[in-house]
């Protein structure tokens, strides 16, 4: 947008230009009314009137372009009427022609043109003038200059129809840049949620199972507290490596040194064995051929399945829980259960965001992620997702 003061100053330039143009126009005819080339009337005041009418209209012509081509008109057509000398047909009414086409009146002019050409052609014949000098010379340079005019400002219209639609579509573009540049803050807003909630909602979770077994067994089995402490300092480390690999991946996704701190299928059994140490027996099966996933693939299944174990520990009350990851040709298919409370085991009545946090990477790779109660009670969680990415 154009600041008041630019708005000023073009309005400023553009009447500058129109009283010079207007100026120029009253000159030049006026001139011609001197020189007196014929005609039944000699000049007066009158005739020179006329010439400071017709350039009086070219401070309307922007505001009022039909107006000004057809008072242009209607005014040669009267001075001739009047029988003053000959002043040409097209230098009065060329700016009011320009003007019109311009304007988008292109027609108008046209229709103008071809207007004065009939009614000044009839009148000269009438009067007696050299059909030859009418039709070999005047008609054609008359035509020729009041066509150039129109084509110029049709040809004024069209570029500064181009040059809006040209601004258009950069407004447009770089409302679209921003609203891209939005969108993939959101999209890597989430995903920093996502890759937070899965370094600590298991580990954290583990950590709470293993403290409190600590905490029950501090008097009676000294040696099983220590076994529970080791096993917290043991997920606390692992913590630790992992919020340091994901701020370091978060800083500079870029350099080639760094890996994300994602685990994949081949870890399963790290998870298992801690959520068992835990309290929580876990069983594990794997049916089908293991055949190498892709690493999204991959990484995604480990954090569905760490993602459901978490619910179960933190809200489930299970006392069991089974891992069926099943290799198709065509899908992975995962299958996380429990014998816990149903719907309180992670359904989403806690607040939390692990459910929909599953969901959302799933479909990120064209897979789907369903979760819910099972008939005779637990919970169950189940995902489908592509062997290959397309």
């Amino acid at each position: 947008m154009a600041s008041l003061a630019e708005r000023l100053t073009s309005g400023r330039t553009a009447v500058a230009v129109d009283v010079a143009l207007g100026v120029t126009v009253a000159v030049v005819v006026s001139l011609a009314i001197y020189v007196n080339l014929g005609g039944e009337r000699r000049p007066d005041l009158t005739a020179y009137m006329f010439a400071v009418g017709l350039g009086a209209l070219m401070l309307v012509r922007r505001s009022y372009p039909l107006l000004t081509l057809l008072a242009s008109a209607i005014g040669i057509i009267a001075y001739y009427a009047a029988g003053y000398p000959m002043i040409g047909l097209a230098v009065p009414v060329a700016l009011a022609l320009y003007s019109a086409a311009e304007a988008g009146l292109t027609w108008w002019a046209v229709l103008t043109i071809a207007g004065l050409i009939v009614i000044s052609t009839v009148a000269r014949l009438a009067e007696g003038d050299d059909p030859r000098f009418v039709f070999g010379y005047e008609l054609a340079t008359s035509i020729s200059t009041m066509a150039a005019a129109v084509a110029l400002g049709a040809g004024t219209r069209a570029r500064r129809m181009w040059r809006s639609e040209q601004r258009r579509r950069e407004r447009q573009l770089l409302h679209e840049r921003e609203l891209e540049t939005a969108r993939r803050v959101e999209e890597e807003r989430l995903r920093i949620a996502r890759e937070v909630h899965d370094v600590l909602a298991h580990t954290v979770s583990v950590i709470s199972l293993h403290a409190g077994v600590a905490a029950e067994a501090v008097e009676d089995d000294p040696e099983g507290a220590k076994v529970a402490l080791g096993h917290v300092r043991t997920a606390s480390e692992q913590a630790m490596r992992e919020i340091r690999s994901t701020v370091g991946l978060l800083r500079d996704p870029d350099d080639p040194d760094r890996s994300a701190p994602v685990g994949g299928l081949d870890q399963l059994d790290r998870v298992v064995a801690s959520a068992t140490a835990g309290g929580l027996p876990v069983t594990l099966r794997v049916e089908g051929e293991r055949e190498p996933l892709p690493a999204a693939v991959d990484s995604t299944a480990y954090r569905i399945v760490q993602e459901a174990l978490t619910n179960t520990i933190r809200h489930a009350g299970a006392t069991a829980a089974e891992v069926c990851i099943r290799y198709g040709d065509t899908r992975l298919a995962i299958r996380v259960t429990d014998d816990g409370r149903g719907g309180a085991g992670g359904s989403g009545e806690h607040g939390g965001h692990g459910i929909s946090g599953m969901r959302e990477r799933a479909a990120l790779l064209g897979g789907t992620v369903s979760a819910g109660t099972l008939p005779g009670g637990g919970f169950e969680v189940s995902a489908t997702l592509p062997v290959e990415l397309s």
